[in-house]
């Protein structure tokens, strides 16, 4: 199976949102009580999260962090392992897309 039509970085996910986020954070300057507070959630709560000690949280909090950070949502999600709110309305057609574009090469 070819994968030269995904970009790099979506080839594998070993890195999960808690990691993937924590690394984003952390580069982009931001304290955890910081953020947390911008996310207006406990710092505990994004701490354990961070920790991968509880999984991805809501979509809300993916796309507020994502958008706080300066990363694609899209990014996020795909380490939170979830297809995105939008992707899973049009479920079917995602999934066609994908199937056709896998076997085409």
């Amino acid at each position: 199976m070819s994968r030269t039509w995904l970009p790099q970085h979506l080839w594998t996910t070993e890195m999960g949102f808690g990691k993937y986020i924590r690394n984003v954070r952390e580069n982009s300057g931001y304290r955890l009580n910081e953020f947390a507070e911008l996310l207006e959630i406990s710092p505990a709560y994004w701490s354990r999260i961070e920790r991968e000690l509880e999984k991805a949280p809501r979509d809300e909090l993916i796309c507020k962090s994502a958008e706080l950070l300066g990363v694609k949502p899209d990014e996020a999600y795909v380490h939170a392992r979830r297809l995105p709110p939008d992707m899973i309305e049009d479920l079917h057609r995602v999934v066609t897309m994908y199937r056709r574009r896998r076997y085409q090469d």
